[in-house]
């Protein structure tokens, strides 16, 4: 049997290569956080609290998980990726409130003779009073997902739930935060 050896000088330079490149992307994907949503840009000079209203559900279906899930969501994202201070008073210097405006289903494909996929659209409305600056921002986030027709709304509600409040929450935070 032959043994085989391998000096640090006599690595060959397709192996440095893969070396540098294995070491290079995991310090991009764990140090840089590709998809962190933490570099929230806030001049915590001006901006110290923030009232968040309960996001009301006025759509035409009513989802009874979802604004109190979401409101609690985008409570807690704003509180562990922000230095602001979170209160119930009017003189906030940043104010958010909301509702959700659509929640709607509709065909998103079609076999040659029945739907295959379906469409669940959740749009929510938000203001955001800047009392600082003494402006306010109004902007719309709207999502779809689909689903397999094969499954009842509630059914696809169940297994979509965690998504629907994880990337509204996050397309949220970034058109208050983030410049994006």
């Amino acid at each position: 049997m032959k043994k085989i050896t391998l000096y640090p000088g006599k690595l060959k330079h397709s192996n440095w290569l893969f070396v540098f490149f294995a070491v290079g992307f995991s310090f991009l994907f764990t140090s840089c956080g590709i998809y962190s949503f933490r570099d929230a840009s806030i001049d915590y000079t001006k901006y110290k609290t923030i009232k968040i209203g309960f996001i009301d559900n006025k759509a035409r279906y009513v989802n009874p998980q979802l604004s109190t899930k979401l409101t609690d969501k985008l409570q807690q994202k704003i509180a562990s990726s922000t230095r602001l201070s979170r209160t119930n008073n009017d003189d906030a210097h940043l104010q958010l409130s909301g509702s959700i405006t659509d929640y709607s289903v509709s065909t998103s494909a079609i076999t040659t003779t029945q739907a295959a996929a379906n469409r669940l659209t959740v749009s929510v409305e938000l203001a955001v009073r800047n009392n600082v600056e003494n402006k306010t921002d109004n902007f719309t986030v709207t999502r779809n997902y689909d689903y397999s027709a094969n499954l009842s709304l509630q059914q696809a509600e169940a297994s979509l739930m965690d998504e629907i409040i994880r990337t509204l929450t996050d397309e949220i935070f970034n058109h208050l935060f983030s410049n994006w």
